[in-house]
């Protein structure tokens, strides 16, 4: 996951008083900073800096805290980067946190694999009230070899499809219901002298959206469950393939805005496009939403914004409700940390962060809580109906997946980035793309 990005990806809220200050979650304002009056406690906690996060994680160590007088947690917010380089340095010197915030995915199974977490597979299926609140989908990317070594927390960001309801309207097209009918509107807007879809590519993992859910539509999650548990040669998949020509395709189409590959995400000029009506359609994550709404006048408040989930593609083996993206934040405990430690922190983790006053925070700041039922409070938002969108395809998604650059190692994570912005930009063949990504698989 590239650190420039997760501002963005990670943090943004999607209601218009969130955006202003959801930005700034990822870079903090002046962490660390330590929890003040609980004391060193028995347990500790580290995590990002910065709102919306910041104080709604505080809170609930607060609530923790003045109920558990005898058993505090002190807690230690990073900006951003400054917590991905300390977070990894501490944890291999054996003196991390006994509460290990982070992304899941390739980073937690980097833990996994040097023994620093906790199992906790069988306290979760000791306390089935616990596991059960949460979506299930969300559990994939705190699973190594089936196992879970984190407990998913906060909120979940699926990737949508966006698109203008006016020019769609001007053209006399509907959203599209599959592949094919996506590939048929690319000529329909181009003759209308409208870019099909808007893509920051420069920013990579905006290119990376429409593999992820091609691959899934096409061949299954089961095909990148393959990658992520380093199976040899996994991406050679025929469905891997198919993915890579059809992209390629829609970008030999005319598919993608002009000059798509100069254009960054960072800059939300991508956004910009979408709501300015030069382009129909945008797949991207569900902070967009907030982007829009604070950026784009009156664009989202007088309706022109539509959003759908990604199409089937026709003859593909997986599932439409399937979702990615970031299924959630989360929760892992250190295997360092005492065992006295370890009991106040799942005793956390099974109270206070499934408590109402959490759901209450993440909904106000423009979040939809990864608890299941979180939906009852969502209808005192402003932006109900997009709300209950994103919790609805959330809570029903069989697989979340975790977007492959979070997913994979940061070696083969930066590998994957570059291929992609070459297959994007026609220079290498889909079977080179393969080729390169079967090399750095397991590493």
């Amino acid at each position: 996951m590239n650190a420039k990005n997760l501002s963005r990806r990670e943090f943004l809220g999607l209601t218009a008083g969130a955006v202003g200050t959801a930005a700034l979650a990822a870079c903090g304002s002046s962490g660390p900073s330590s929890q003040s009056g609980g004391g060193p406690g028995v347990a500790s906690y580290w995590s990002l800096s910065g709102p919306p996060g910041e104080p709604i994680r505080r809170a609930a160590i607060d609530r923790f805290n003045s109920t558990n007088p005898t058993t505090k947690i002190s807690a230690t917010f990073f900006q951003n980067d400054a917590y991905k380089q300390k977070i990894k340095t501490a944890i291999g010197a054996g003196q991390g946190p006994t509460m290990i915030w982070g992304w899941g995915g390739g980073g937690l199974k980097t833990y996994v694999t040097a023994g620093q977490v906790e199992d906790l597979t069988g306290w979760l299926a000791q306390n089935p009230a616990v596991k059960n609140k949460i979506f299930p989908g969300s559990f994939g990317a705190a699973t190594v070899n089936d196992k879970i070594y984190a407990m998913p927390v906060e909120t979940v960001q699926p990737i949508v499809l966006f698109y203008n309801k006016q020019v769609f309207e001007k053209v006399g097209a509907q959203p599209p219901r599959s592949w094919g009918e996506l590939m048929a509107l690319v000529p329909t807007f181009n003759a209308a002298k409208i870019a099909p879809i808007s893509l920051g590519g420069q920013s990579r993992w905006t290119n990376m959206m429409w593999l992820e859910l091609l691959l899934d539509r096409i061949g299954g999650s089961q095909v990148f469950d393959r990658v992520f548990v380093g199976e040899k040669n996994a991406w050679s998949d025929p469905a891997v393939l198919d993915m890579l020509t059809k992209v390629q395709q829609l970008i030999q189409a005319n598919g993608f805005v002009k000059g798509f590959s100069s254009i960054t995400a960072d800059s939300n000029a991508d956004q910009a496009l979408l709501y300015t009506g030069k382009a129909a359609m945008m797949l991207h994550g569900s902070w967009s939403y907030g982007i829009q709404q604070a950026q784009g006048g009156d664009f989202v408040k007088s309706g022109g914004l539509g959003w759908t989930s990604f199409p089937p593609v026709e003859g593909g083996k997986g599932d439409p409700s399937d979702q990615v993206g970031n299924p959630g934040q989360y929760l892992s405990i250190s295997s360092k940390a005492t065992a006295a430690a370890k009991d106040v922190a799942k005793k956390f983790m099974s109270t206070t962060l499934l408590d109402n006053q959490e759901v209450a925070g993440w909904v106000k700041s423009g979040g939809v809580p990864i608890i299941e039922g979180s939906d009852a409070q969502l209808g005192t938002s402003p932006d109900a109906q997009f709300l209950k969108f994103i919790y609805d395809v959330s809570s029903k998604a069989k697989v979340f997946a975790q977007s492959w650059d979070q997913a994979l190692s940061p070696t083969a994570a930066e590998t994957l980035l570059d291929n992609i912005a070459k297959l994007f930009q026609m220079q290498i063949t889909p079977q080179q793309w393969v080729d390169s990504m079967n090399g750095v698989i397991g590493k």
